[in-house]
Formats: structure tokens, sequence, C-alpha cells
């Protein structure tokens, strides 16, 4: 049972230690995509961990599992991997990582649900709030729905009908390209789907919340995308054009006050706007993409090493 119980420690020290490793770095703030990218690795090593020993375990228990998982396999592959010789345990194992999955499939589920209630309420909303006119077209693709309220707010309403919200208070706020950033910043939400993002850390962070990796996630991927997003409308309108922007749509909410409350980290990404630290090298981003890269194929490495080597 080596090589289940390699993968689960690899996995273990992959949840506990990643999130403190990436905390101490000082560049996921310079570069927010790249970070995203390392979070992703990250936790799909951590899931591939117990997916693969999920299927040793319970090939090891079941003789019919084991046909599925070693049906294309090289004769030679299946003796490489002792599964006889697993023990009773095996089964119990198994079972207990197959119920961690189909608990992450509910949470997700769940995720994807919730989301989309908040969706159809918000859109129900929006057609009370915003009714089309009689005989007014909808133009295919992306939609701008003025909003009457006098809340300074934007936001991007994913879905089939992908809509851009604006509400009049931040049209009285907004001064020419300081729109166009807002904009800018909400449909590089929409084009990277950092939605899809936020649901499955949700998801996995909803399910086990005692993983530090899954509720890290779950945190940093909320700080991330907006960061990316900042940075997409700077790089079309500028840096201080999209911090004034930031102000303008959020100050009425006392966000730069002594007690900013649930918006508290919009301060530190205007202050990241108006005083830029140089991005990293391309070479250090190639290096670190790779190497990011090579984090969920150890667990593959592990998984298939015997076999290989029983090739060779």
């Amino acid at each position: 049972m080596t090589v289940p119980f390699v993968l689960l420690v690899l996995g273990a020290l992959a949840a506990a230690t990643a999130p403190r490793l990436l905390a101490r770095a000082d560049w996921p703030e310079r570069e927010p995509v790249l970070a995203l990218w390392v979070w992703q690795c990250v936790v799909a090593a951590v899931l591939l961990c117990c997916v693969s020993a999920m299927a040793l375990t319970a090939s090891a228990a079941w003789v019919a599992v084991r046909g599925h998982v070693f049906a294309f396999a090289p004769r030679g592959v299946e003796d490489a991997y002792g599964l006889p010789g697993y023990g009773r345990w095996a089964g119990a194992l198994a079972v207990l990582l197959a119920l961690g999955g189909v608990w992450t499939a509910a949470m997700l589920t769940r995720e994807v649900r919730t989301a989309r209630g908040r969706r159809r309420s918000r859109r129900a909303e929006l057609q009370v709030r915003a009714p089309r006119l009689p005989g007014e077209s909808v133009p295919p693709g992306e939609r701008l729905v003025v909003l009457e309220d006098p809340r300074s707010d934007a936001w991007w309403l994913s879905g089939a009908e992908p809509r851009l919200v604006i509400t009049t208070a931040a049209l009285g706020r907004l001064k020419g390209r300081q729109l166009d950033a807002v904009i800018a910043h909400e449909q590089g939400h929409a084009r990277a789907r950092h939605d899809l993002l936020l649901h499955c850390a949700g998801a996995l962070a909803g399910g086990f919340p005692q993983v530090p990796v899954f509720a890290a996630f779950r945190d940093q991927v909320h700080h991330l995308i907006e960061l990316a997003a900042d940075d997409t409308a700077s790089r079309r309108f500028g840096r201080l054009t999209t911090a004034l922007a930031l102000v303008e749509l959020n100050e009425p909410r006392g966000v730069f006050g002594p007690s900013p409350g649930p918006l508290a980290e919009l301060p530190g990404r205007v202050n990241r706007l108006l005083a830029p630290v140089p991005r990293l090298p391309v070479a250090h981003r190639l290096r670190l993409t790779v190497l990011s890269l090579l984090v969920p194929a150890v667990p593959l490495i592990i998984t298939f090493g015997p076999g290989l080597h029983a090739l060779t």
C-alpha cells in the first residue's frame, strides 16, 4: 500500500504548507493572474492525490474496479502495484475517499444552484426596476442596463444573457474615462470567467472548511480576481484613471474611512494602482509557470511510476 500512502501524505503536505508558502511570497499581488494559476495547480494536485489513492485502493479491494482501472494496461503493469498486498483497510479507505468525492460534487452542485438562484432573483429585480420598453429589441451579446438608484454601484450579471448593470448614481460620479475603466474592469471578470473560479473555490471551502488549502484558495480567489480585473482596466485606461474610478465608485460607502467593513481591501487596491511595483521579469514568470505545472504532475508521476518501471 505504498503508493496510496505516499499520495495521501503528499496531498496532506501540499494542503498544509502551500497556503503558508504563498502567503509569505511577495509576488502574487504583482502577478495576480499567475498567482491564480499557481493556486489552481496546487488545488489540482491535492485533488489528484485523493483521486489516484482512491482508484488504487478500490482496485485492491474489488476485482471489478481493478478490471476497469487496468483494462488497457499492458501485461505486468497490474502486478507492479502489488494490489493483493494492500490489506483489508484498502476497501475502507477507498470508500472514505469516494465519499469525499461525492461530498465535493454535492457542494459544487449546491454552489452552482445557489448562484443561479441569486442570478434569477437579480434578473427578476432588474425586470421590475428597468423594464423593457414596448417594441424594444435586445441586441445579441452584452447589454448595458442603467438602473435608477441613489447608491453608486456597477456589477456584471453573468448567465445566458450577460448584462452590465450600472446605477445612475455611478454615472453621475464617474467622469469620462473613469466610466470606461469601470466597464473594462467588469468585462475583465466576464472574459476570464472568474465566476467559475469563485464557484469551485466556494464549493471546496464549504465542503471541507478544515482543509487549509481550500479555505485559503477561496479567500485568495476573491482578492486576486479583483486585482486581475484592475490590471485589465489599467492597461487600457491607465492606473490613475482606474484608481480614481474605484475611489469615486466606492467613496459613498465609507470604504476609505476608519471602519471600511467588508470592502476593506479597496484602499489597498487603490494604493497598488497609484504606487505600482514593476512586474516580474518574463523569465521569472516563465519559471513560475513551469514549476506550477510540475506540482500536479508529481502525483501523476507517483501514480504511474510503478507501471512505467514495469515496462522498462
